[in-house]
């Protein structure tokens, strides 16, 4: 068990980049940590870990270890699953992260969802718009929609979102709908503020253009209610607006320029040591979003 315990630590300061992050992980002191590496190297007879007060990195010897390791644990972990009565079953804790309108409205009642069948499984879900640090805050999973700036960090597309002006029919009825891009500037578009602009199609291009009109907001949800109060025209995601074009309360115009989709993804620091929890939530999360119906008309492409 003490040799298991070396590995599973070791693994787990490798993937967070500190052993302050992997001792919170455990809920340990930092100090057993430190012990539990020390004896391992010791056992081992070579160096793991370059330690420093701010970070650790691995040697040559200890790239080569946790890859070996990774596999290791996953495949404990999943001969232990296989034996449990009635199947796969996953347990423990997942840390969750997920933008906080997007999470509100297409994670948090997905969650309720999964732990109804994965009753020994809790979720500590973050909603935030802030870019959080995966490894350094010790998250296991973030949901991020549009696309990843972050190359080091293992994606899986969930599913595809696209971006549709769009305004309430009284709104149109006062205005007129436009029918080429030229018309937005006569408009009385509700924006983000300073912003790069709605992006649009036009041929085989993508083209920004700014927009103006009496109100803005640095609120995506301020600009949805709006758009319903017929103030005007707003560039929201499908994922916010599917069911109001679904029931008629906005209308979508300028489809025939609507910029390509966007994707929904799930984010996590590295593949080989994924716990049995994650991924059973990221299928759980996919086939729920693979589901036409689940986003209302026209809400994925």
């Amino acid at each position: 068990m003490g040799r298991l315990k070396q590995i599973e630590t070791f693994v787990s300061v490798a993937s967070r980049g500190s052993l302050t992050a992997a001792a919170d992980a455990e809920g340990i002191a930092p100090g057993v940590v430190s012990r539990r590496l020390n004896a391992l190297e010791a056992r081992l007879g070579v160096k793991l870990l370059l330690r420093t007060t701010r970070r650790v990195t691995l040697t040559f010897e200890g790239n080569a270890y946790l890859e070996d390791c990774q596999r290791i644990l996953r495949e404990l972990g999943d001969a232990e699953a296989s034996v449990t009565l009635g199947g796969v079953k996953a347990r423990g804790h997942l840390r969750l992260s997920a933008p906080a309108g997007f999470g509100r409205k297409h994670v948090a009642p997905i969650i309720m969802q999964f732990l109804d069948a994965n009753p020994e499984v809790t979720v500590s879900l973050d909603l935030s718009d802030r870019l959080v640090d995966l490894v350094n805050e010790g998250v296991d999973c973030a949901i991020r929609v549009g696309e990843l700036s972050d190359s080091s960090l293992v994606s899986i597309r969930l599913a595809e979102n696209r971006r549709v002006v769009v305004a309430s029919p009284a709104y149109l009825e006062a205005r007129g709908t436009p029918q080429t891009l030229a018309e937005l500037a006569s408009h009385n578009c509700l924006s983000l503020g300073q912003q790069r602009g709605w992006l649009f199609r036009v041929g085989e291009e993508i083209v920004s253009i700014k927009v103006s009109g009496q109100l803005e907001c640095n609120d995506g949800v301020v600009l949805h209610e709006w758009a319903l109060a017929g103030r005007g025209l707003a560039w929201r995601s499908m994922w916010e607006v599917g069911e109001d074009l679904q029931r008629g309360v906005l209308l979508p115009v300028l489809d025939a320029f609507a910029a390509p989709p966007t994707g929904i993804y799930a984010v996590f620091p590295q593949r080989k040591y994924l716990p049995l929890r994650v991924r059973l939530l990221i299928d759980h999360l996919k086939h729920t979003y693979g589901n036409p119906d689940y986003w209302g008309t026209g809400a994925t492409a």
